[in-house]
């Protein structure tokens, strides 16, 4: 499959699973129709197969944390956008189901596919081995590449530098505090030297205010938070670099092979590419 996301390139909208623990603040909505790529696209929707069961009837429903520019975010209206939000349409199309979209913190929305109380969540999510024990994944859809925001003025100048002692903001349940939070052996730098928020902005927040000397996150949310508050930057070295899926309950192998299958069509059809490039436009 195409790579489809370079997330050295700069957003115009304004990145690690993102995620998080505790209370969820979660609210159902519909998502917005996507717009569709060609009338063949949209043509190409059939009924759900009689052996697709879903959470509920008709629907296919989406957990996810809605503040993860430019994959998931609320809207001046209210609705959801972003490549996640339209990916997902577009599924839902193909498969004849209603789209409809959980929003609640990261954490949360993993374990709600994970049990069942949602078909599938997207959330810029990375499959690793851990998840990979309690969930089924699809097919990759997208590539991340994680990051390093510092104050313009920081003395880390690259990420060897954040083991010199350094507190580091993530976002909680993220493949960047899973990373950081492990042991010096096992390449992390220990969980003494991490400080996880709820979300990225939070943690952003955060590093504003001193609290942490840097925050690792996914590029394209780094850039729009970069671009919103002035004296801060992106280091020039990657963190880490991964790939994102749809995650799905364990054993729901039929979900999952009608979810390869619409994200075959898409990629197929170049509804998908097209999707990226609208919020991500190539330089």
């Amino acid at each position: 499959m195409k790579k489809f996301l370079s997330m050295a390139l700069a957003l115009t909208m304004a990145l690690s699973l993102a995620a998080c623990g505790g209370n969820s603040t979660s609210g159902s909505s519909a998502a917005p129709a996507a717009p569709a790529a060609s009338s063949a696209a949209s043509s190409a929707a059939a009924p759900a197969a009689p052996e697709l069961k879903t959470v509920e009837a008709g629907k296919l429903i989406m957990s996810t944390n809605a503040q993860f520019p430019p994959y998931e975010m609320v809207a001046d209206n209210g609705s959801f956008e972003g490549i996640d939000v339209e990916v997902a349409q577009a599924i839902a199309e193909k498969l004849g189901l209603e789209l409809v979209i959980d929003d609640m913190d990261f954490d949360a929305a993993l374990l709600a596919a994970q049990q069942g109380k949602s078909d599938m969540v997207m959330a810029g999510v990375t499959v690793n081995e851990e998840r990979l024990q309690v969930m089924e994944f699809s097919d990759s859809y997208a590539n991340g590449v994680q990051v390093v925001i510092v104050p313009e003025n920081s003395d880390i100048a690259s990420v060897d530098d954040l083991s010199n002692d350094k507190m580091i903001g993530t976002q909680r349940g993220t493949t960047g505090y899973i990373y950081c939070s492990d042991t010096v052996e096992n390449g992390g730098y220990g969980e003494d030297h991490v400080t996880a928020y709820d979300d990225g902005a939070t943690a952003v927040q955060a590093l504003i205010n001193g609290q942490v000397d840097a925050v690792v996150i996914d590029n394209a949310p780094a850039q729009e938070y970069v671009k919103a508050n002035p004296g801060l930057k992106i280091l020039d070295t990657e963190f880490t670099n991964e790939d994102y899926a749809i995650g799905m309950a364990k054993g729901n192998t039929a979900l999952l092979e009608a979810i390869n299958g619409a994200l075959a069509e898409l990629t197929a059809d170049g509804t998908l590419q097209s999707i990226v490039d609208k919020y991500i436009p190539a330089e």
